[in-house]
């Protein structure tokens, strides 16, 4: 586990990689996604786990991303998720369709160090039509006809989180949202921004260690002062629906999400947004 700078922790996804982010309502780190925009990382495949938000179609609209795997895109009560959507009907992404089962499925064969697991509430579905590597099969361990599909483990090659805290020795606090601990064993490597460093070990406290992530699954952490927003962070701070309102009105064309960019990526108004 390092502390590194913000920009530092962008340089840790190289182009191409596959980056799992949770959803909006699960600590993503927006922060990073934004650094990943201004480095002008390419290539990159993302995976939803299990739905892509706010971070995804910003990712798309800058030209990150090459494929996106995800049971959906969406910025919630603000709509469809507009760069997205244009990516897909231009065909400038290749998408990868899946269920919110299947994902959490995929990536827990990771954590437990299994190939596969299996799956029954796909079945029936036009999915696998689409999803060569997921395979039905019969269920080896009945006499009567019984197919079980079968998912593969799946590894990201990162996975990006924004916790509340860090602590000295680098572990992570995540609260309830043990998803993000799973997502933790199952990749390569689990990069972290946080609210704040804090003095001692969580691990080491009874009310803190059941939603702590242990430092041996954290690559490196970086401090950035609301780095969720505009999504909100457990009892930290709530949504700001305004600002995401505000996005998705602009990013509806090319230049609007442009003129956004500028002013909230590479300009002051993203300062702003910090403080």
């Amino acid at each position: 586990m390092t502390r590194v700078s913000l920009e530092a922790l962008a340089e840790a996804v190289p182009d191409g990689a596959l980056l799992a982010l949770p959803p909006d309502n699960s600590l993503p780190s927006v922060a990073l996604a934004k650094a990943l925009v201004r480095r002008g990382a390419r290539e990159l495949r993302l995976l939803g786990v299990p739905v892509s938000g706010f971070a995804t179609d910003l990712l798309i609209g800058a030209g990150c991303v090459a494929e996106v795997e995800t049971s959906a895109v969406s910025l919630g009560e603000a709509g469809f998720a507009p760069r997205f959507s244009a990516a897909v009907k231009a065909g400038a992404i290749t998408v990868r369709d899946a269920t919110c089962p299947a994902i959490h499925t995929m990536l827990q064969a990771a954590e437990k160090g299994v190939p596969f697991m299996p799956l029954r509430g796909v079945i029936g579905s036009d999915i696998t039509a689409h999803r060569p590597d997921w395979r039905v099969v019969q269920n080896p361990l009945s006499d009567r006809p019984d197919p079980i599909l079968l998912l593969p483990a799946l590894h990201p090659d990162a996975a990006a989180i924004h916790a509340v805290m860090a602590d000295e020795a680098g572990n992570v606090w995540v609260g309830r949202r043990r998803e993000c601990a799973t997502l933790a064993h199952a990749s390569r490597k689990l990069l972290v921004t946080v609210e704040r460093v804090v003095a001692g070990n969580m691990l080491e406290d009874e009310r803190l260690a059941p939603g702590t992530i242990s430092a041996t699954y954290v690559e490196a952490f970086a401090v950035a002062e609301r780095g969720a927003h505009p999504v909100a962070l457990l009892d930290e701070y709530g949504f700001d629906a305004a600002y995401v309102a505000t996005y998705a009105r602009a990013a509806r064309t090319e230049e609007g999400f442009r003129a956004w960019v500028q002013e909230h990526v590479f300009g002051r108004a993203a300062q702003v947004a910090a403080e």
